[in-house]
């Protein structure tokens, strides 16, 4: 008899720069600690703060540009992705568990606000979710795909066999791998890879296809 898998489909899935807008809120933050237009910091166009034209001189800048910014409640006044509300709860509906994977907790004093944040943003602009985990080794987190925006982490998920999507941003389009330009796109990505999975049998054993 054929076993039939009762597991979740899971999705792992990363915040900034996939549901919510990073980039803008922290361009607004350092526009108005230096007193510039914000048209003045242009788009990055790399995973490396100090390359993005910013002005940011190293990476001890950008962390402590970045306390100041969280310190500042950043992670509950950013701004979400068009449509990723609808295409969330499209998802759930369709019986996707979601668990939000997220290294936010990176800078030592601040964990507390960036834990907090976090989730009072996920409540106020109703994302659903069943699982939310604060972590740096996203491939040990388990699911049977990913979205996400950066490089080092798609790197991660490839070298570990793992499936996932870059969601497209400047700063990943040297990344190979399926991509999605909007979240419209992704949900329909993301349901005909559980397709492929539930009718290999595969739900619970993440691996690539």
């Amino acid at each position: 008899m054929e076993t039939v898998s009762t597991s979740p489909f899971v999705l792992g899935l990363d915040l900034d720069g996939v549901c919510a807008d990073y980039v803008g809120g922290f361009r607004r933050h350092v526009a108005a600690v230096r007193g510039i237009p914000e048209g003045d910091l242009p788009e990055p166009c790399s995973w490396d703060w100090t390359e993005c034209g910013w002005g940011i001189g190293s990476h001890e800048d950008y962390l402590a540009l970045h306390a100041a910014a969280v310190a500042d409640g950043l992670f509950r006044k950013l701004d979400p992705l068009p449509g990723v509300a609808e295409a969330l709860w499209r998802l759930s509906d369709a019986g996707v568990r979601i668990r939000v994977i997220t290294h936010r907790l990176f800078i030592s004093g601040s964990h507390a606000a960036s834990a907090a944040d976090t989730v009072a943003w996920l409540e106020e602009h109703e994302l659903p979710y069943w699982d939310l985990c604060f972590m740096a080794a996203k491939p040990q987190v388990g699911a049977d795909l990913y979205i996400d925006d950066g490089p080092s982490n798609l790197d991660a998920f490839q070298a570990a066999g793992l499936s996932a999507l870059v969601f497209d941003q400047p700063y990943n389009r040297h990344v190979l791998g399926p991509r999605v330009h909007e979240w419209p796109a992704a949900v329909d990505a993301v349901l005909a890879h559980r397709a492929v999975v539930e009718a290999a049998g595969t739900v619970g054993q993440p691996s690539t296809t």
